[in-house]
């Protein structure tokens, strides 16, 4: 795993890199793991645009990921490393002892040809699912399910990794990538290891193309609009906001304004709150 650039023949190659692709051992994907889904493109079953910004984009296929592992007890031979366009973790196709295929989010370091099994009993290695309350203190693991059964929901990104850091009774405290410490109930299944392809965060898209082939559209900031189009536009030149706060184009407070219900029930079981982040974007950019 690592990145690659380009001499600088064009503007976008200046700044462009890629990853190598080093760990890719297949290209095709399997094709029983495989499904077409219709991409909505930002908007809802009237056609109306809902989520801006989001349309076009190059043709995908759904790769089917295992992320209940609810295949217990059966070992399954690690046969191949594949891209998924779906998502920006490389993802590993098992085959199972039994016959069965199955694709799960490739772990940092696991190999073409290892063995790995989920089950209560089985060994803290990488790719090894168990529950959180069969887990060392102080274990990295990700894949991890917030409510037994329904499969894994949180660290599932490309580099991401949380850490098992205290057991009390039914709840097993854990540390997520972001800095909340929160707990889950210790028969919720996670995954031993972090998740690979970890120089993902060191790409550059470097020209805007490239987040057209994801589906991206470009993103017009509020304060060059008109009146009609944004609360922020209108006036001469470059003009501030002129509220007390930004807000969206429906007038809503943005940008910082915290948006969690005050009365959520998972709320109590948060020990520690996430990092706080600025409230601009990339570059000061408004919504």
């Amino acid at each position: 795993m690592g990145t690659r650039s380009y001499r600088p023949y064009t503007p976008s190659t200046r700044q462009v890199t890629v990853s190598d692709f080093a760990e890719i051992t297949k290209s095709e994907p399997e094709k029983s793991l495989t499904i077409s889904i219709h991409r909505p493109k930002g908007r809802n079953n009237r056609g109306v645009i809902t989520s801006r910004r989001r349309g076009g984009g190059h043709k995908q296929l759904y790769r089917i990921i295992d992320f209940k592992r609810d295949k217990r007890n059966i070992p399954a031979k690690v046969a191949a490393i594949e891209y998924d366009p779906n998502r920006n973790a490389r993802i590993a196709l098992l085959y199972y002892t039994d016959g069965e295929k199955r694709y799960i989010i490739h772990p940092n370091t696991l190999k073409v040809g290892e063995i790995i099994i989920a089950g209560p009993d089985s060994p803290i290695e990488i790719g090894n699912a168990l529950p959180l309350a069969n887990i060392p203190l102080g274990t990295t693991i990700h894949n991890v399910e917030l409510t037994a059964g329904k499969g894994a929901q949180i660290v599932r990104a490309a580099g991401a990794a949380a850490q098992v850091v205290a057991k009390e009774g039914d709840y097993v405290t854990i540390k997520l990538p972001s800095g909340e410490v929160r707990m889950i109930r210790r028969e919720c299944y996670a995954t031993i290891g972090q998740v690979g392809n970890t120089d993902h965060r060191n790409l550059s898209a470097g020209k805007a193309g490239r987040n057209r082939w994801k589906g991206r559209r470009p993103k017009v900031r509020g304060s060059v609009m008109n009146p009609v189009d944004h609360p922020h536009g209108g006036g001469e030149g470059r003009a501030p906001i002129g509220r007390s706060g930004p807000v969206t184009p429906w007038g809503k407070p943005t940008l910082g304004m915290k948006t969690r219900k005050k009365k959520k029930a998972s709320s109590k079981l948060i020990v520690r709150r996430r990092r706080k982040s600025s409230k601009r974007g990339r570059g000061g950019r408004e919504s």
